[in-house]
């Protein structure tokens, strides 16, 4: 029996009639028509699902759709819409462009939503913090360290802060320092 659930996504309302046993992702995907969100492992391992659920990323494989119910999400498709000044993209996919941070773009939409999350609350983040948040991301193309540049700028350069009106948007005096391999405290493998 189907349920109606009511949610909000990347700021419109959706009402969908669903079936208690399927996840956000086929929702998502299906029913509401946005495929940013990928099906990758269906298992909750490798991120390239990751979606934003009432401000902190979520597997959306690992999420019944019911779950949801009265939930705000942001995907992909509404990244762009939090951009500054009308610009067509959000300062996390400039950087991303900026640094050569996506190859394939397989994993670009769960990892750039994974780093606004972190941004959200931690607008100056270590690279240590920056590995940590996306290390339930998997990159099969870069090898991580573009894509961790990309978000340590946009962090140093406080584009996310002063556009939610956070920070007060100076930059850092001296560059950002080199990225360097290794892997965050706590964390299994390198990011």
């Amino acid at each position: 029996m189907k349920q109606l659930v009511s949610m909000t996504i990347n700021g419109e309302l959706h009402e969908v009639a669903i079936e208690p046993y399927r996840t956000l992702l086929d929702v998502l995907r299906t029913d509401i028509g946005l495929t940013g969100a990928k099906r990758g492992c269906d298992v909750g391992d490798c991120g390239a699902c990751t979606v934003l659920m009432d401000g902190q990323p979520v597997n959306a494989c690992l999420v019944l759709g019911v779950e949801a119910d009265g939930a705000e999400l942001l995907t992909i498709e509404g990244l762009a819409g939090l951009a500054p000044n009308g610009t067509a993209l959000h300062p996390l996919q400039e950087s991303f462009l900026d640094h050569g941070a996506a190859q394939c773009g397989f994993c670009t939409p769960g990892m750039l939503l994974a780093a606004k999350a972190l941004l959200d609350t931690n607008p100056h983040p270590t690279e240590a913090d920056v590995r940590f948040a996306i290390a339930g991301n998997i990159c099969r193309c870069t090898g991580f360290t573009k894509i961790v540049e990309a978000i340590l700028a946009v962090g140093a350069s406080n584009s996310i802060g002063k556009h939610r009106g956070e920070l007060g948007g100076h930059p850092p005096s001296s560059p950002l320092p080199p990225v360097t391999s290794g892997t965050a405290v706590g964390q299994k493998g390198a990011a």
